[in-house]
């Protein structure tokens, strides 16, 4: 039954686990678990790959109305998946329980599905994702924010090759003035040392918006 529905115990968000598979490095993904319920709610995380994944907590007890977030690792991995695909797969199950119910104290047929208890269950599929495809998979806003700031960068780099060039300038009018004695060097250099101040407070003020 899918994650969030009326009938659940319990809401799960997000309903599929995804992580960035590398070699040789650990993943995590994050659950955050509602009681949608005026009851106490124990729940339980299991796997059909336990070995592949650390769940903490992998078990606990909401109050009415209260959420937890479970961080699921995934442990590093010495080969590739066939074709990225994963078959592991993720069961929570939720059960009422009585107020101040410690999680030390659960009968040993909490989450039996034998028993009489109401059990309700949440079924999550596993994703992995290449850093690469992470990387193209950001959505518009993110993608204009990095071309916005790559801009900045651009047009920072622009200004300080034309601040740099204004000072060679500067330079070579000051041996030109050596050897002429130009009268009209002082308004040339005042308007040259004019310009590269705007210029490098633009590039401060880029550079300090990175």
């Amino acid at each position: 039954m899918p994650a969030g529905e009326d009938k659940q115990l319990i809401s799960v968000h997000p309903s599929d686990l995804k992580f960035i598979f590398e070699l040789e490095k650990q993943s995590f993904c994050d659950l955050k678990v509602v009681n949608n319920t005026e009851n106490h709610v124990a729940f339980k995380v299991k796997t059909t790959s336990p070995k592949k994944y650390f769940v903490r907590p992998n078990t606990s007890v909401l109050q009415p109305g209260d959420s937890c977030l479970i961080r699921v690792t995934l442990q590093a991995q010495r080969e590739y998946p066939p074709d990225m695909q994963c078959k592991d797969k993720f069961l929570l199950q939720s059960t009422i329980v009585p107020p101040n119910t410690d999680v030390d104290d659960f009968p040993a047929d909490t989450f039996n599905k034998e028993s009489s208890k109401d059990i309700r269950e949440c079924k999550l599929k596993v994703q992995y994702i290449s850093p690469s495809a992470q990387g193209n998979s950001g959505d518009e806003g993110s993608s204009d924010s990095n071309s916005t700031l790559q801009q900045l960068k651009e047009d920072r780099d622009a200004a300080v090759r034309q601040t740099l060039h204004l000072q060679q300038e500067v330079d070579l009018l000051k041996r030109r003035r050596q050897r002429r004695n130009d009268p009209g060097f002082s308004f040339k250099f005042a308007a040259i040392v004019g310009v590269i101040g705007i210029i490098v407070g633009l590039v401060l003020n880029l550079y300090l918006s990175k």
